[in-house]
């Protein structure tokens, strides 16, 4: 069995979207090195989605994998149950902390974007976030922590990516709402914002062009792009109770990207 690390958070229980691979996956194992159990959703990795449970189940802490898409709002109620279900089965009725994390990407200039694509980005990165939030917040314990992810596309501008920075942008105000308006019931809200970090995202271009790799060193501080390893850690002590007095803040993990 792994060892786990400091900080443990012993039978606490964590929703996160978008769990089977990149930053998501790297998320749920570090959480599960804390004794978190993980209920993640997966979009068509099922494959990648089982490795993950069976990897989080030999490190001693439960796991369940469930397949959404998060920008059909419509799927949410199907999804909740399953969650009712599994935190049934695992003896519990409520669960601790809702990492939003799913994404997907477009890149294409404003003219050409398309109100289709425009939608397909806004329903996952910020309507789906707003409804799914929602539908789960009866869940969420008192004292609980959410965190969404956004971008450092919502603080500077890289051509052709428009409607996924602006959806970032959207994110990043609706958490400071989140926190404001969740404070009664202890619950803290805030936001992690990447820079570029070499996983499969957008067709793996950080991580598998040479060209575009070393723009992105040049560009940042500490000389480097970024991998997983960079962000899940940070994710998983920030919604520790270490952190508990983080609240409504943009928190960019980026290397000092564009400073």
């Amino acid at each position: 069995m792994e060892n786990k690390t400091v900080g443990s958070m012993k039978d606490k229980i964590a929703i996160l979207t978008g769990g089977s691979r990149g930053l998501g996956r790297n998320t749920a194992v570090n959480l599960a090195r804390r004794d978190v159990d993980v209920i993640f959703t997966y979009r068509s990795k099922q494959v990648e989605a089982e490795s993950l449970i069976r990897e989080i189940e030999a490190m001693g802490s439960k796991a369940a994998g469930f397949c959404l898409d998060t920008g059909d709002i419509r799927s949410f109620d199907g999804f909740v149950a399953e969650v009712r279900k599994t935190l049934e089965d695992w003896g519990r009725d409520r669960f601790d902390y809702l990492v939003n994390n799913a994404g997907n990407s477009l890149h294409k200039p404003f003219e050409q974007t398309t109100e289709a694509e425009f939608d397909g980005i806004v329903n996952v990165h910020f309507k789906g976030v707003y409804f799914l939030t929602q539908k789960l917040l009866p869940l969420l314990n008192d004292g609980g922590r959410i965190l969404n992810l956004s971008s450092g596309l919502a603080r500077v501008t890289i051509p052709g990516t428009s409607a996924y920075g602006a959806a970032k942008g959207a994110v990043e105000v609706l958490t400071r709402y989140l926190a404001r308006e969740l404070g009664p019931r202890r619950i803290t809200v805030n936001v992690v914002a990447p820079g570029a970090i070499e996983t499969d995202f957008s067709g793996g271009m950080v991580r598998d062009n040479p060209e575009y790799n070393k723009r992105v060193a040049e560009m940042t501080a500490l000389g480097r792009a970024g991998v997983p390893d960079d962000i899940g850690p940070m994710i998983a002590a920030l919604l520790s109770d270490e952190n508990r007095w983080v609240n409504g803040q943009r928190i960019e993990v980026s290397g000092g990207m564009t400073l």
